[in-house]
């Protein structure tokens, strides 16, 4: 059986999903802005989602088509093939959005699509209502300049969730991101990896278990689990397949530190959740002291800054901390995601690269050091 998916991101990581989806099996993958394309098996959906870092969730694709009245609305909803995926009992909430579509209304397409897909199980199952007392199967919908996107969830909650942690100070950052940034530094099993304002710890955490091969999905559920077309048996062959592939035979350290007490115990706490903190060391150290303790390290770090956590100048004296802190030198590499337009100038020296990537709503470039 194959199923077209979509898997929804941050603006900036697709090329990251792309590879991760080969890695893992999946086909016909094509990337298009803040989202990738791919085609697999029951098998690969599940693989999906206990697998992927980077991504925000996995969707089942239902169909696309265009749409500028409520008719056709209706009609183009009523055409695609519900009944392969939700039975007579299963609940099937709608929600969705629309941009620069002449359906704008949001609340009048969720109507007109649950009312589309209800007539449409009608016919299948010869039933005059539904009580919706089974599994949930969340329909989602977009209308972008008039091209409707129906897709089923598969996930529940956003894949960033993985599970370890529990709490978290002001501005974490997302795991997803985190993950990703570990994934541009090409964090590897035999790396010693420093965050030297490391907050809740997740960027250690996220790149620790890139380094043992922790499969990011192992420590939760998905809404996918209650789906009756999906056998308990693919999800335990999937799970037992990730936890073969954890590699603990590494050389992997990291070393995070912060000016905050709270949020290292938080870190540590995260970081033995997350199955990783022998391998994590955690100290109060201000940045202005922050000293290396290896020949070689992958420096990765997400600093507050203007629109999060510090005022302007605060943020700016902090870059010009780190730009003495971090100096260059073969085998170091560091890795600082900012929102400044100026942080290189206040930094000292020019990125060897940059990326752009968005840290919620914030648009932030990744700048590299590495040579």
């Amino acid at each position: 059986m194959k199923i077209d998916f979509v898997v929804p991101c941050l603006m900036g990581l697709e090329a990251l999903i792309v590879d991760e989806l080969r890695e893992i099996g999946a086909e016909d993958i094509r990337a298009e802005n803040a989202r990738v394309l791919f085609s697999g098996d029951l098998n690969i959906l599940v693989r999906a989602n206990i697998c992927l870092r980077h991504a925000e969730r996995v969707q089942i694709l239902i169909g696309s088509f265009k749409a500028t009245s409520f008719e056709e609305l209706f009609q183009g909803t009523k055409a695609l093939p519900f009944d392969d995926w939700i039975g007579k009992e299963d609940a099937f909430p709608v929600k969705g959005y629309s941009l620069n579509s002449k359906l704008f209304s949001v609340s009048d397409c969720q109507s007109i699509i649950k009312k589309a897909v209800v007539e449409r199980l009608k016919e299948k199952y010869k039933l005059p209502w539904f009580e919706e007392t089974g599994a949930k199967y969340q329909i989602q919908f977009s209308i972008i300049k008039d091209v409707v996107t129906i897709v089923i969830d598969t996930s529940g909650y956003g894949l960033h969730k993985r599970g370890y942690r529990l709490s978290a100070k002001e501005a974490p950052i997302k795991e997803t991101l985190a993950a990703s940034l570990c994934t541009l530094a090409r964090v590897r099993n035999f790396h010693t990896l420093y965050d030297p304002m490391c907050g809740s710890g997740t960027i250690l955490i996220e790149g620790a278990m890139k380094a043992f091969n922790i499969a990011p999905g192992l420590q939760r559920t998905f809404a996918a689990e209650e789906f009756s077309n999906i056998s308990k048996e693919i999800w335990k062959q999937e799970r037992t397949r990730a936890h073969d592939l954890i590699d603990r035979n590494c050389e992997f350290s990291a070393y995070g530190s912060d000016i905050d007490e709270e949020s290292l115990l938080i870190a540590q706490e995260n970081a033995k959740r997350a199955g990783v903190e022998n391998c994590i060391k955690f100290e109060k150290i201000d940045i202005k002291d922050w000293e290396r303790k290896s020949e070689r390290g992958t420096v990765i770090c997400n600093p507050p800054y203007g629109e999060r956590l510090l005022d302007i100048d605060t943020a700016n004296d902090l870059y010009k901390i780190m730009g003495e802190k971090f100096v260059r030198e073969h085998g170091w590499g560091y890795y600082i995601i900012s929102p400044s337009e100026d942080f290189e100038k206040i930094f000292g020296r020019r990125a060897d690269k940059r990326r752009k990537l968005y840290n919620g709503m914030i648009k932030c470039q990744v700048y590299m050091y590495f040579k």
